[in-house]
């Protein structure tokens, strides 16, 4: 489940803090109390997971102080105003300086719940794309997403870490679903220029002629922002879709990218998609182009030839989904495991991340089984078709990694715990988990 949002009630009245905290609480937030605006600037800093509610007039630090530190350390934080009568020309002020709203007394409880619920919101928003932002910036953190123990993952991510420290241009095509962006991003982090400016751009998105300003300029009157290749100076330029580029287009980028000389001031990412149409990136692009992007290539592995990957996977967006519906994840039986390793997956890892989402909704009213949902006719999921056959001895492997796996991250780590639920003596199960590269310290 979503963790509570905090608020923090700051006034030095006691009944009045005690009277609002109590009000919010049983509203569904959780709720911290000060005196003062000394006492609270102890615990509220930047990226405080809440907002604060506050009374202007205070003995020692006012309200009004209270704000401008609050703005100094964290612009974006929430701060609800109270004012007593008479207060309103400075709760106007306050608004200027960065104040979310005020509240003027006596005032409805159910008016305050509303404003606070709107200021929740917004905080929450703000912090979840602060926490992208550094995600997408931290190199470690994104390869972490690039899961998988199955060989073409792993060389996978030793490519991006040598494509990463790499200077020329790179050209990431692939299927539909696979990472390709995601992977764009981990090159971006992982590199020199991790630091400098990452710019994305969906080629197939705008029409050719808003296109061209949107990459080359010149931008429209009033428009503050800058052309992709000017924005991009220095840092990465990533071109989603570059297959959707006109011929027109193409011999500008050519341009740019031979004008740049060598090493390369930006870097250029070229994401193709032509293999789902049956052509492929070489086929897309006029061959000029393509030599310069494809200096460097990376070519992202389907996910029905990624094994037993599909099953943790699979396990692993389950128990995601079961705690954000607050219900337990479905169980995978052994012919389960067999469909969804042997599902031709045309969607890639966006496909079985609906597949996942819907097991758990199903699972939680009581109905529907996996195999149910492979075989949907809904265009996202079609019906399951058998790949060519696999040794049993595969299926059968993979799901013993998985009961393993699963058992121990719902035991944290706990090693008797596990022998017990799976009847396995202590030899035995540091054997297996040695075969599959399972280490115990991944689930304390």
């Amino acid at each position: 489940m979503a963790k509570a949002m905090k608020i923090a009630i700051v006034d030095d009245e006691k009944d009045m803090r005690q009277s609002i905290s109590q009000w919010l609480a049983l509203s569904g937030y959780d709720t911290e109390a000060f005196g003062s605006a000394e006492e609270a600037l102890k615990s509220i800093g930047p990226d405080y997971p809440g907002i604060v509610v506050t009374d202007i007039r205070m003995p020692g630090m006012d309200g009004m102080q209270f704000l401008r530190k609050l703005m100094g350390a964290d612009s974006a934080l929430p701060v609800i105003m109270i004012t007593g009568h008479g207060d309103v020309p400075m709760a106007v002020e306050a608004m200027r300086i960065g104040a979310y709203d005020f509240l003027e007394k006596p005032f409805n409880p159910d008016k305050m719940t509303a404003l606070a619920k709107k200021a929740a919101n917004a905080r929450r928003l703000t912090l979840d794309s602060r926490a992208l932002r550094r995600e997408l910036s931290d190199g470690g953190e994104l390869m972490k997403k690039l899961i998988g123990a199955s060989p073409v993952m792993e060389r996978l991510r030793e490519d991006i870490l040598d494509l990463g420290q790499a200077d020329g241009h790179v050209l990431i095509d692939g299927e539909t679903g696979t990472g390709k962006t995601l992977t764009a991003h981990a090159l971006h982090a992982v590199g020199a220029r991790a630091g400098k400016k990452f710019v994305l751009v969906n080629c197939s998105a705008l029409e050719e002629q808003a296109l061209a300003r949107r990459l080359f300029g010149p931008v429209l009157e009033g428009d503050p922002s800058l052309p992709a290749v000017e924005e991009a100076r220095g840092g990465t330029l990533v071109l989603e879709d570059v297959e959707s580029l006109s011929d027109t287009l193409q011999a500008r980028l050519l341009q740019v990218i031979n004008e740049q000389g060598t090493p390369a001031e930006t870097r250029i990412i070229a994401i193709c998609n032509m293999q789902d149409e049956g052509r492929t990136s070489e086929d897309a692009l006029r061959p000029d182009l393509f030599y310069r992007l494809a200096a460097l290539r990376l070519t992202l592995p389907p996910l029905r030839n990624r094994g037993e990957d599909i099953l943790m996977l699979f396990t692993r967006l389950t128990d995601q989904f079961a705690e954000e519906y607050g219900c337990d994840a479905p169980k995978v039986s052994a012919q389960e495991a067999a469909q969804l390793l042997q599902a031709p997956w045309p969607g890639n890892v966006r496909q079985l991340i609906n597949v996942a989402e819907r097991a758990v909704l199903q699972s939680r009213r009581g109905s529907g089984t996996i195999a149910s949902l492979l075989m949907s006719e809904n265009e996202e999921v079609r019906p399951v078709m058998t790949t060519e056959g696999k040794p049993l001895k595969e299926y059968v492997e993979a799901f013993e990694r998985m009961l393993i796996d699963n058992t121990m991250r719902r035991h944290k780590g706990s090693i008797s715990s596990v022998m017990t639920e799976l009847c396995l003596p202590r030899r035995t199960l540091n054997e297996k988990m040695a075969k599959y590269g399972l280490q115990r310290a991944d689930y304390l």
